[in-house]
């Protein structure tokens, strides 16, 4: 049988969606508050009955690691033997996490509510997909369960996320069905991204999209104060299944690390992944599965599922590199992924498919540069008319790109024109004057030298 799971647009934007050139030559774009709406996932083969909870099909967690794939065919498990994520602060901004499931207890810490209708810590599922965010968290972070070990850091039942001793941040969002009370998405999104990064995060995972590849101005702030504190802040790029077929805000912003999707055969899946210039790397998105509320799981697909996994990367990298900004560590995952489709950045595989291992294990050069852009730059250039991005509260210490003034210029004293003075013709004329003096005195020297 087919059961159809949802994971539906995290927000859908009320104008036309706009292009976006690209990470560091995108035009200024003009965008209309987004509207809440849940995050897309697409059908999936499934034999399990009985019929689906919320759209989702119920699997069993006894077995659930042997379905998880993606541990030895993305080399997670060979990464656990250089790191396992201890240490590292990963933040969900999604829907809410049920820190009381089985596979995440002790591994959830103090989160918060940023709509105005969930619970203080962030642990409470909210809109029309409530169970996404406890999905996406497990998939990061989840330790498993039961005796005995797995072939790795966590427990042999339940699932294993790809750093299962991370820490999760979770931040939750009202996403759809929207009731009163419920704080603008285009507030929430850039008060979940300023807490996150107050609180320690060190990797932001949004598994989230929209429908437009214009972001509102009122999240420049937030994202570039994202990037002055180092911290990677990783994005779906959504799902042609559920109607994106382009990818949409966050996952467009500069310095952002865009997550697209793969097939079991590692070929760009086509309902659960999308295209874009701005994806930067790929990664298994079809026949997921995940925990939900109440020590549950669930089948479901799509690059919401994808994106945790390369958090989760992320987390590993920087427990074995900790010096590393989150540029750095974007450049260890781009830079040791494996090429797909067109030779070289491609749209829909951006610079390859993801590696675990060799992001984690492998000597990769390092720089200041970021390659997925940078989102300060990009608003220094295509935001003219408003003032510059004030990225934290308090003035960074690092140097800027220009010279600090101290001193005001004096501006020249206004004077009128000579002709609206009267003095023009007494000018022209003593000039006149001086010039026939002149001619004169040369012709009367040049007479008597020939006399002579």
């Amino acid at each position: 049988m087919k059961a159809r799971t949802r994971t539906r647009a995290l927000f859908s934007v009320t104008a036309a969606a706009a292009l976006l050139a690209g990470p560091s030559t995108a035009p200024a774009l003009a965008e209309q508050p987004a509207v809440p709406a849940p995050a897309p996932s697409v059908p999936v083969e499934s034999p399990v009955a009985p019929a689906p909870t919320n759209g989702k099909t119920t699997v069993e967690g006894s077995d659930i690691q042997q379905r998880e794939y993606w541990l030895d065919d993305y080399g997670v498990r060979e990464a656990w033997k250089s790191a396992t994520g201890k240490g590292v602060k990963i933040a969900v901004i999604d829907t809410g996490v049920d820190g009381s499931h089985q596979d995440l207890t002790g591994s959830v810490g103090e989160g918060t509510d940023v709509s105005g209708k969930g619970a203080a810590n962030g642990q409470e599922g909210l809109g029309e997909e409530p169970e996404h965010g406890t999905l996406v968290a497990s998939l990061a972070a989840g330790h498993g369960h039961g005796d005995g070990s797995s072939d790795g850091p966590g427990k042999q039942q339940g699932i294993m996320g790809v750093a299962p001793e991370a820490e999760i941040l979770p931040v939750s969002l009202w996403l759809g069905d929207e009731q009163a009370g419920v704080r603008d998405v285009n507030q929430q999104i850039p008060d979940a991204v300023r807490w996150a990064v107050d609180h320690g995060a060190d990797v932001v995972n949004m598994s989230v999209g929209s429908n437009s590849t214009a972001w509102p101005e009122s999240w420049d702030s937030a994202f570039a104060y994202a990037e002055e504190k180092g911290v990677l802040v990783v994005a779906a790029a959504g799902n042609r299944g559920s109607g994106l077929t382009q990818v949409g805000a966050p996952a467009t912003i500069p310095g952002v690390l865009s997550v697209g999707g793969v097939d079991r055969k590692g070929v760009a899946s086509w309902d659960s992944s999308s295209q874009g210039i701005s994806i930067a790397v790929a990664g298994p998105s079809e026949d997921m599965v995940g925990a939900m509320p109440d020590d549950g799981y669930a089948e479901w697909s799509g690059t919401s599922a994808t994106v945790p996994l390369v958090s989760g990367a992320a987390a590993l990298i920087k427990q074995k590199y900790p010096d590393l900004t989150g540029a750095q560590i974007a450049q260890r995952i781009v830079k040791t992924a494996h090429d797909a489709g067109q030779k070289g950045k491609d749209p829909f595989y951006g610079y390859g498919i993801l590696d675990v291992r060799a992001a984690v294990a492998d000597d990769v050069q390092t720089t200041d540069e970021n390659p997925l852009g940078s989102v300060r730059h990009w608003i220094e250039q295509n935001r003219p008319y408003t003032a510059s991005p004030s990225p934290s509260a308090t003035a960074s210490s690092a140097e800027g790109d220009t010279v600090q003034v101290t001193q005001e210029a004096t501006p020249p004293a206004a004077r009128k024109p000579l002709n609206e003075t009267g003095a023009l013709p007494v000018v022209i004329l003593v000039s006149f004057a001086v010039v026939v003096t002149g001619l004169t005195v040369a012709a009367i020297l040049h007479i008597r030298r020939i006399s002579r």
